[in-house]
Formats: structure tokens, C-alpha cells, sequence
């Protein structure tokens, strides 16, 4: 399953990052009266109407400026162009029309995209009649919009949903094909790893940062089962991704996950853990992908008895959030452990898959929170007692959590990281990233309950 892409393009301080974050209902993008913030482009995903979606915002186009960093903004721009299905281009109603905002239109009309334009800023009522010159553009009717109000941002969203390919195949990956994306820096042997791992020369392999410039699939057997491998770019710094083909191989990377259920995502031994690596680590988990962390160039590291072990730990200390990942220390050179990196992420797929029974579910809830209990409201409902009065699955794949609460507000961060971990410590989910929610139990929920514990009394 790969998602649609919409990309917001514009004119600097047109307001793309405000819609942007209008969008995802947060803040996730930088916001700020300058011109020209956003230079790297931003993806999120983005659900509305039942279609899930990649958003990326981009930064102000110049076009046929000659500067230095706005010649890179629009290579960057003109990438996210390429890859997008929607193109959502953003004006200043209040401004009028631009020549930078006649070279987009031109821009986006040539690109043969379905491009969707938007007249910002439409704070008031009367302002509505200054969304008609923008007819001129050539893009159909223009969408007067608030992004800072949040005004017609559901109108446009059911355009741009509208304008979205239909969808095609099941929305949810098969469970007896394992995919798997092979992720990590450029030049830690992700090539050489899946050469090795397939017993042939599929791959490119070269000593070169980068070879490899697009997602590549290749399918293969393995003890029964229907394996496919997904290779990706090497995923470099924001501050090196310095032309638009750097950011387009960045893009396709970070669409992979979303066609695959595990991500192997590869250290090198000889360096310590980066903050790139740990950027490329917490991608994998915010699209709620299983994670098998593998540790390259083993071979290159003077080791004892305790090498391997002290690894996981250093890796666990930096990155406790990730503590549910397994770690292989392999060498793609010698073929040590390449195999069992392939068990573990297939172990790791099976997880993503899991069902957990409702009744063993509350078992372990009720034993978790009689053990410890939730702490007290605090504020206008100082001294009231938290119940979570029980929860089942609701999906897999990836697998969530729900849970009913009295107070589902009240419950802190380091009490559902309790919970979390006492499910992990009855159900596994080894390597799987888990997504709990609280809700609001309703009146009939805990009468419901209240009968579940009668019965059980008797």
C-alpha cells in the first residue's frame, strides 16, 4: 500500500506552513512572519474522509532566481512536484496576484499534475469577492481558505481529497507476504547486505555515498515464505540534502515504509549512534513500522565476550523509547548473522500482525492497575479516583490499543508508558511500535463493566 502525495507549493509567506499545520490539526511545521522559513521540505501524513495521504510543505518558490539557496529551495520544490499525485498551490488573496504566482501556475500546468489552488488568507466575509482575479491562473475555481482562522480548510480538504487517485488494492498489507524496507545512512552497506542476503548480484554495490537513487523491490522465498525487500537511497542530513534529486530519493524512502510492515534499519559498527541514525530510527516508529536494528561492519570491531552485549546497551541508554527493537551485529562482507537478520525481521512482521484477546487483555490491565494504581486527577477534578476500566485491540497491523477511562485526561505520560510495558511483558509485540489511547468511558461502558464484575464474583 503506497499512499498518495499532496504537495504545498507557493510564493514565500503565502501561508503554506499555516495551512500545512491547519491540516494536521497541530503545530509540526515552523511558522514565522519571515519570508522563506520552510527550506527543507516537511511530510506528514494526513488522514481526512476515510483517504490517508503524505503532505509535504515546501519552502517559498523564487522562480529563475539565481541565489544560491533559492536556487536549491526550487530544485527541492520542483521534486516534491514530481512526486506528488494533488498539487495544492498556495496565494495571498489579500496581495493579488503575482508573477511569482503566474510562473507556478505555468509551473504546475506543465508538470500535468491535478493541481488544486488555494486563496489564502480570506479572514473576513466581504474578502471573498478577492478570490475571483485568481481565475487568471488557469487552475479552475481558487478555494478562499483561513489557514490561520482554519476557515473553508474543510471544504478544501474535501477538494483535495476529491482530486486524489482512486484507490487501488487492499489498504491493508498482506500478512503472509513479509515486506521489508532496508533503511539507514548512505554508505552503511545496505546494498551489499541484501547481495549478501540474496546470493546474488541484484544489487548495485558500490564504496560511493548514494549509489542507489530509488526504491528497489525484489521478491524471494524464504523457509515458505513470500519475502519482498524493498532497497532504499541512503537518507542524508537535512543540511546535506542539497539538490532537488537528494530530496526526491529522501521522499521515495520515506514512502517505502508505508508498503511495508518492518523496516531494517542499519548502523555502522565503526561509528557511534548519530543523531541522523536516531532521526531515521524515530521515522521508522512514527509510521508505526516494526524495527530490526542491524549493526553493519562488525567484523571491523575489536571485540570480547562483552562487545555484543555492551552495544545493545549503549544503544538502549541513548534510545529507551526503542528498547522493544532487537539489535543483530552482522557483517554484509563476511555473511555473519545476515540470516538471522532476516528471521528477526520476518519474527518481527508476525508481531506487527498480532491479535490480542479481549479478555487476556483486561486480565493484564486489571492486574496492572491493582498493582499500581492510576495517580489522582489533578486540577478541577483534584482528588477524584482514575479508573481504566478496560480495553481491547482495534487494529493490527499496526496493532492499537483502546482503553476506557473514567478520566482519560488525567492519566500521565509515565503511567501509560507503564501500562505499555506490562502488555509488552505479557504479549510480546517484540520490535513493534505500540499505540495505546485512552477514552472517555460512557455511562452504558461502565455499567457494562460493573455487570462483567458481578458475574465474575459469583
Amino acid at each position: 500500500m503506497s499512499l498518495p502525495v499532496v504537495a504545498i507549493v507557493g510564493r514565500p509567506n503565502v501561508g503554506k506552513s499555516t495551512l500545512f499545520n491547519r491540516f494536521l490539526g497541530g503545530t509540526t511545521a515552523i511558522v514565522d512572519d519571515q519570508p522563506g522559513v520552510t527550506r527543507d521540505r516537511h511530510t506528514a501524513t494526513a488522514e481526512w474522509n476515510g483517504r490517508t495521504f503524505t503532505l509535504i510543505d515546501t519552502g517559498g518558490l523564487v522562480p529563475e532566481s539565481q541565489e544560491g539557496m533559492e536556487r536549491e529551495v526550487n530544485a527541492q520544490i520542483q521534486a516534491a512536484i514530481d512526486e506528488a499525485d494533488v498539487c495544492l498551490l498556495v496565494v495571498d488573496a489579500q496581495a493579488g496576484i503575482t508573477a511569482t504566482d503566474r510562473d507556478a501556475a505555468i509551473l504546475l500546468r506543465e508538470s500535468g499534475r491535478p493541481a488544486i489552488l488555494a486563496a489564502n488568507k480570506i479572514d473576513r466575509t466581504r474578502q471573498r469577492e478577492l478570490v475571483y482575479e485568481f481565475f487568471e491562473l488557469g487552475l479552475g475555481e481558487p478555494r478562499s481558505v483561513s489557514a490561520l482562522a482554519g476557515t473553508g480548510s474543510g471544504d478544501l480538504l474535501d477538494a483535495v481529497v476529491d482530486a486524489l487517485p482512486p484507490k487501488t488494492g487492499k489498504e491493508k498489507l498482506d500478512p503472509d507476504e513479509v515486506a521489508i524496507a532496508v533503511l539507514g545512512k548512505p554508505n552503511v552497506g545496505k546494498s551489499s547486505f541484501l547481495n549478501r542476503l540474496l546470493g546474488e548480484e541484484r544489487f548495485i554495490v558500490s564504496p560511493v555515498a548514494g549509489t542507489t537513487r530509488d526504491a528497489i523491490d525484489t521478491t524471494m522465498k524464504y523457509d515458505g515464505r513470500r519475502i519482498r525487500l524493498v532497497d532504499t537511497a541512503g537518507i542524508r542530513r537535512h543540511s546535506a540534502l542539497r539538490v532537488g534529486v537528494e530530496y526526491y530519493t529522501y521522499l521515495r524512502a520515506v514512502r517505502s515504509l508505508n508498503r511495508v510492515q518492518v523496516a531494517i534499519v542499519m548502523l555502522d559498527a565503526t561509528d557511534s549512534l548519530s543523531r541522523q541514525d536516531m532521526r531515521i530510527l524515530n521515522l521508522v516508529e512514527e509510521r508505526r513500522r516494526g524495527i530490526v536494528v542491524c549493526v553493519n561492519k562488525w567484523d571491523l570491531v575489536e571485540k570480547d565476550e562483552r562487545t555484543a552485549r555492551g552495544y545493545e546497551t549503549a544503544f538502549c541508554e541513548q534510545a529507551p523509547r526503542l528498547a522493544y527493537a532487537p539489535i543483530v551485529t552482522l557483517s554484509a562482507l563476511t555473511g555473519q548473522r545476515v540470516r538471522r537478520t532476516l528471521d528477526e525481521a520476518i519474527r518481527v512482521a508476525d508481531e506487527w500482525h498480532k491479535k490480542i484477546p479481549t479478555p487476556d487483555l483486561n486480565r493484564v490491565l486489571h492486574a496492572a492497575t491493582a498493582r499500581v494504581h492510576p495517580p489522582q486527577s489533578k486540577g478541577r477534578r483534584r482528588g477524584r479516583v482514575v479508573r481504566i476500566l478496560y480495553g481491547h485491540q482495534v487494529e493490527t497491523g499496526p496493532p492499537l490499543i483502546l482503553f476506557y477511562s473514567n478520566d482519560p485526561a488525567a492519566i500521565p505520560e509515565h503511567y501509560r508508558r507503564y501500562i505499555e510495558h506490562q502488555i509488552r511483558d505479557s504479549f510480546g509485540f517484540v520490535g513493534v511500535p505500540l499505540k495505546i489511547f485512552f477514552r472517555q468511558a460512557t455511562s452504558r461502558a461502565r455499567a457494562k463493566v460493573g455487570a462483567t464484575a458481578e458475574e465474575e464474583a459469583q
